[in-house]
């Protein structure tokens, strides 16, 4: 992983005991951040320095883990962060319940704090690699939508040389292409503009 970059892990659960041991498990390494019940969880998931990954207990009192994985995947801008369930519960249809809500792994209890530690370097990895190619995909998209302004015909004076814009209105070629392309423009004479500059300027001598 990037080690410039210091990621954001949200503990939650209702038991003090269980943070206390993935916080010193977790915080050398990382922002942790807790929550104790369903509701702060959200409120901090949805927030502007939201977490990059979730460990999550799913036997909580009033809302559960499985319900607070439903409404993160509802809200647009929490639905791309990785939730981990931890949990001491065996049962094959909570664990299924769990991955067709979209937890993307799980912990058990009582913790072997080495595998805590991989399973959550593992899910942060797989999340750096899913953000870039995002952004690629986003740059590649721009360059597609800078490509395809310069598409087609370009209605041209055949006299001044400006283009017609999509307003009517008609603008210098230089300016035109260089608002809708990342070319930029020098200035020179050709060798017959240079002639026929010469030849104007000993006519007027």
């Amino acid at each position: 992983m990037d080690e410039q970059v210091l990621y954001k892990v949200l503990i939650v659960d209702d038991i003090p005991a269980n943070i206390h041991i993935l916080a010193e498990t977790l915080g050398e390494e990382y922002d942790v951040r807790v929550a104790t019940d369903g509701l702060k969880a959200l409120e901090l998931a949805a927030g502007l320095d939201k977490p990059d990954i979730i460990l999550l207990d799913i036997m909580m009192p009033g809302m559960d883990g499985l319900e607070v994985c439903r409404r993160l995947r509802d809200k647009p801008e929490c639905r791309d962060i990785p939730v981990v369930f931890v949990t001491a519960m065996t049962e094959r249809d909570v664990e299924i319940q769990g991955l067709e809500l979209g937890a993307v792994d799980y912990i058990s209890k009582p913790f072997v704090p080495t595998i805590v530690r991989l399973r959550v370097a593992n899910q942060l990895e797989l999340k750096k690699q899913r953000d870039l190619l995002a952004f690629q995909k986003q740059q590649l998209e721009a360059t597609l939508a800078k490509v395809k302004l310069l598409e087609g015909i370009l209605p041209v004076c055949m006299y001044c040389k400006k283009i017609r814009r999509d307003d009517d209105a008609w603008q210098q070629m230089e300016a035109y292409i260089t608002e809708h392309s990342e070319a930029l423009f020098s200035h020179g004479l050709c060798p017959e503009c240079a002639a026929e500059a010469l030849r104007s300027l000993e006519e007027a001598g």
